[in-house]
This record gives C-alpha cells, structure tokens and sequence, in this order.
C-alpha cells in the first residue's frame, strides 16, 4: 500500500492504517528500536507504543514522508526508554557508546537557556548532516540517528571497523568545529 494511502487511513481512523503501517515499516522500526533496547519486552512495547503515537498525531499531523515521521517516532520512543531505563546506571549497550562520543562536541546543558537554544542546535546539525557527502552522511546517521553499532556500519559500507571509527571521529571533530564557529560552543 502507499503512504500516501496509509495516511488516508489515518484520517479516516480506519484501524486497518496500523494494521498496514505494521506491515510497512514494522520491521524498519524494530530495526531503530532493537538498536537502542536489547529487551525484547521493551522492544515490542516500545513498537505498540509507537503505534499507538502514530495513531494520535495522525491527524492533525499530515507527514510528507511516512518512512521518516514513523521512523523519528520509535527512535525517540526507544531512547526515552533507555534512559528511563539507565537513569542511574551508566555503562553498557551501544546507546552509552553513543553518549560518550558525542559528549566531547556537544555539551549536555539542561537549563532553560539551553532548552531555548536546542532548536538552534537541531538545525545547525541538520545543516551538517546536509552539507556532508552521502557516505559520511549515511554513516554520521547510522551511528547518531539509528544507533548502530560499528561492526554493523563497517558491514554495510564495506568497511574495517578501523575506518568507520576513525570516519566517525573525523566527523564529531567537524561537527564540533561547526558548532563552535556557529558560536554554541566556546572554543
């Protein structure tokens, strides 16, 4: 079926549209969710739970592209989770890998300035990830969108786990050199 028929279901609050939306791109989220959640409990509750936020942001929302806007959801979905889960402890799991990496160029402010300035810094990313080739690109997004881990991103590149780490810190540096000129980090 296509999207643009799923999303009709959705406005029409035919149950069918989650029914199709499973059938879809289940197996797309539940690649993004497994990623961040190793618990198969958590997993699929965290896919029913996409599901049924898909459910109540359709409508009024009305995505342009359906593979993102779900896709977006269950990552977010998962990561709240995680966190739920991991609030104290630290240590483990690619999700903490990922943290750790991304600590040394973008701070983690939680005061009211800050949260003014995360749209800022949304955008000042995306910019990023845009002006990136494709193969940097794809592989910034594995690794920080879909928490991937680098063997994986190293199989499907066709890469040593060597290079997609030395790429990844190529990147973060670059990142951070953006973020710095942009004026939201000190240098």
């Amino acid at each position: 079926m296509k999207d643009e028929d799923i999303i009709n279901l959705y406005f029409m609050r035919d149950e069918r549209a989650i029914e199709e939306t499973d059938l879809k791109y289940g197996k797309y989220c539940k690649t993004i969710v497994k990623n961040i959640l190793q618990n198969a409990q958590d997993i699929e509750e965290c896919l029913d739970d996409t599901y049924m936020k898909m459910w109540k942001r359709i409508p009024p929302a009305k995505p342009l592209i359906l593979r993102a806007f779900i896709g977006k959801i269950a990552r977010d979905l998962a990561l709240n989770m995680f966190y739920a889960s991991k609030r104290v402890r630290r240590g483990g799991g690619v999700v903490n890998e990922i943290l750790e990496e991304l600590d040394e160029c973008i701070p983690d402010n939680n005061d009211v300035e800050h949260s003014v300035l995360r749209n800022e810094l949304s955008n000042i990313i995306r910019t990023f990830v845009n002006e990136l080739g494709q193969r940097d690109a794809y592989i910034f997004t594995s690794r920080y969108f879909y928490a991937e881990d680098i063997s994986s991103i190293a199989r499907k590149y066709g890469m040593t786990r060597h290079n997609v780490t030395v790429t990844l810190s190529r990147l973060r540096k670059k990142l951070q050199s953006r973020l710095e000129k942009e004026g939201y980090l000190a240098s």
